[in-house]
């Protein structure tokens, strides 16, 4: 068979051929008598065994060891392919997304598509001070583009970065709360942690709406995080887990000031100063939990926080007593 028909038959063409025949790799078997390569069908097999070989990803050289050297054995070799294969994928994949994001900042110019790369590569960098720069950097005119804020935010470690991430999140527009709540589902407590924290910056209706879904999350620190920041927008459903953070002592302080500010809606204070008194009633409950449950009921309103209060400056431990007493001297005075 001549070469011509062989390239025809193969798909390689002539030229390849050539090349492989100077590489050694196919020979032709034969010459015409006219001098013309002439290849039998053990060559057109070999040449089909290199095609099959290089589509693989084997170099040539690759493919010369693993049809000639009989001790080669193709274990190794795969193993490297995999590997290169996953490298150039996560690379093209990293591409792909920098170009997706590139293209949702809408550049006018590429001015700003030079912009947009440098923000993401300053979102990037292992510097924690040029990561926190490109935050601030965003714009109204060229930002970055959000689905990069969420997925630096979820993963930053430096707090310094991190809150200015969430500053930039916040003034991003609506696309971010449905991506931080991707994050909520995450299997890692850190990054549940961040989106969550990221969520309670975000003052819009979406976020509110995800906060009161995370008061049912089953990461209690996800709870904790989002009672704070709901309590702090008015919304009730916080209550009963704010109350908890106050028994519990878990970032207590914060528990109690989001308490005060939903006691300032009328509606809203004899219920919370209700549910502060049936936990003092828990007769399980040591005298630290009380006496912070005592100092919550200071800025709750109303009569009813007010009768608990002097109720509690009779009470048997002295600790009570006395923290009742003391808050009821300056509801007095005012």
């Amino acid at each position: 068979m001549l070469i011509g028909e062989v390239a025809r038959r193969s798909g390689v063409s002539a030229r390849m051929l050539r090349h492989y025949e100077s590489l050694g790799l196919v020979r032709p078997t034969g010459r015409t008598d006219a001098g013309y390569r002439e290849y039998s069908g053990e060559d057109v097999r070999r040449i089909f065994h290199i095609e099959s070989l290089r589509s693989l990803g084997l170099s040539l050289r690759e493919v010369g060891r693993a049809l000639d050297d009989p001790g080669f054995t193709p274990s190794e070799l795969v193993d490297d392919l995999v590997r290169r294969t996953r490298e150039r994928i996560a690379a093209e994949t990293e591409l792909l997304t920098r170009l997706r994001r590139i293209g949702a900042a809408e550049p006018a110019a590429w001015e700003d598509v030079l912009q947009v790369v440098a923000l993401l590569q300053g979102l990037g960098s292992k510097s924690a001070g040029a990561r926190q720069r490109a935050a601030l950097s965003s714009t109204d005119e060229v930002a970055v583009p959000v689905e990069a804020l969420v997925e630096a935010v979820l993963s930053e470690t430096d707090p310094n970065v991190a809150g200015a991430l969430r500053w930039a999140l916040a003034r991003s527009g609506d696309g971010a709360p449905a991506l931080l709540a991707e994050g909520l589902g995450s299997p890692a407590a850190e990054v549940r942690r961040r989106a969550v924290q990221s969520l309670a910056e975000i003052p819009n209706g979406q976020a509110t709406a995800l906060l009161r879904d995370a008061l049912a999350h089953p990461d209690l620190v996800v709870r904790r995080y989002a009672a704070v920041a709901l309590g702090a927008r008015g919304v009730a459903d916080a209550v009963p887990t704010l109350i908890d953070m106050i028994v519990e002592e878990a970032n207590d302080v914060d528990a109690a000031d989001a308490l005060s500010a939903l006691a300032s809606r009328p509606a809203s204070a004899d219920r919370i100063a209700a549910g502060l008194v049936d936990c003092l009633a828990d007769g399980t409950l040591g005298s630290s939990a009380r006496r912070r449950l005592t100092q919550a009921l200071a800025d709750i309103p109303g009569s009813t926080a007010s009768h608990a209060l002097t109720e509690l400056s009779h009470d048997e431990d002295r600790a009570v007593a006395l923290t009742a007493a003391y808050i009821l001297g300056i509801r007095d005075a005012r």
